[in-house]
């Protein structure tokens, strides 16, 4: 059988779907991997790294995806690229199922097999190859490491003889994988943390790592079968905003990481909460590409409001490329060891299995 993944668009995804670590283990699992060349030269990676371990690397793209059993992907591949696959084979990737419905099920006619990791269910045995958690850990720690580079102040409490300087006040807004490492990041290099989410099974994880949770009085706990944050009632979110406008008078640097799977990104930090926050305080909105969780969140773009600014990137894991390639190429093999036959030697998509029912595009 033989695995192929092709060159991203390097302008908005800089990470890749086989490391040389992977390309390996594929191949003592006894499949054949091929890749186009300089498939990984922007991180680094030589093609000798590959074809060392008896990778194949190819200039052809065409030939590689027309001759893949299993195409790897970041991201759904251009049309052009889609068209190449042949009927039976399978594409696997964070595709986006929300905004690329149609060309996904145009793929789904065509007898492909389309699974979307994004939609792996939140259970023990698909842990390994939960690729949301492994990509949001270090996206919540990346925030913090970039908001306070922008930060004019010192985060830890430093006791001088010309004086104190106090610690930094952080809040994290929505405590899933993306927070708790927002959380531990800033706890470890000084500051005083607080944390607010809707859901109150949070509240025991923050406060195990040092943050303080803000709770909405008569919280109701929203939280889907899932585990992912559901959105709140009016009630909820007009007693939230009145917590929020107290407490962003005291913040220093906010990390917003609050998302509804398929959905807008809820407004969380309104126009009058971000007015009575501190001169030279930061916002960091992880959820700016779907939107933005602060009322004036905008993609790929600093904005200065009234002294405050906020920030918000398309892809902040591009800026950690070599670590987020590392832990999602891991999480693939992981999904394709758990599809792949390997007395019959071929992808069996078994509807039984839970991870490849969730996956499955249909």
């Amino acid at each position: 059988m033989k695995i192929a993944s092709v060159s991203e668009n390097l302008e908005i995804e800089k990470r890749i779907a086989i490391t040389p670590e992977i390309a390996k283990k594929y191949i003592s699992f006894g499949l054949e991997v091929s890749l186009i060349e300089n498939y990984a030269a922007h991180l680094g990676i030589n093609d000798s790294e590959y074809s060392d371990l008896g990778v194949m690397i190819s200039k052809d793209e065409k030939e590689i995806i027309s001759n893949a059993d299993v195409i790897t992907q970041l991201n759904l591949p251009s049309d052009d690229k889609c068209f190449l696959i042949k009927e039976n084979k399978t594409l696997i990737g964070i595709l986006n199922p929300y905004d690329n419905e149609d060309k996904l099920k145009n793929l789904v006619k065509k007898n492909i097999n389309v699974l979307s990791l994004e939609l792996l269910p939140r259970i023990t045995r698909a842990q390994s190859m939960d690729v949301l958690s492994s990509q949001a850990n270090l996206a919540g720690y990346k925030a913090v490491i970039e908001s306070f580079a922008n930060f004019k102040k010192a985060i830890p409490m430093m006791m001088t003889a010309a004086g104190t300087i106090p610690a930094a006040k952080v809040l994290v807004v929505g405590a899933g994988v993306a927070g708790l490492q927002a959380i531990a990041t800033a706890k470890r290099m000084g500051a005083i943390v607080f944390a607010t989410d809707v859901r109150m099974a949070s509240k025991e994880q923050v406060e195990s790592l040092g943050g303080k949770f803000l709770s909405v009085e008569g919280s109701e706990n929203l939280e889907t079968e899932g585990g992912y944050a559901k959105e709140a009632s009016d009630d909820f979110k007009k007693k939230q905003e009145e917590l929020l406008s107290e407490t962003l008078k005291k913040i220093d640097i906010v990390i917003c990481t609050a998302l509804i799977p398929g959905k807008k990104a809820p407004v969380i930090i309104k126009e009058d909460m971000i007015n009575n926050m501190k001169s030279g305080s930061i916002i960091y909105d992880l959820a700016a590409i779907q939107g933005g969780n602060t009322a004036h969140t905008k993609v790929d773009e600093v904005v200065d409001k009234n002294s405050v600014k906020i920030m918000g990137e398309r892809n902040i894991l591009n800026k950690l490329p070599i670590s987020a390639s590392n832990l999602y190429a891991k999480n693939v093999f992981n999904f394709i060891s758990n599809l792949y036959d390997t007395e019959n030697k071929k992808i069996n998509i078994n509807l039984d299995d839970e991870i490849i029912e969730k996956t499955l595009i249909k």
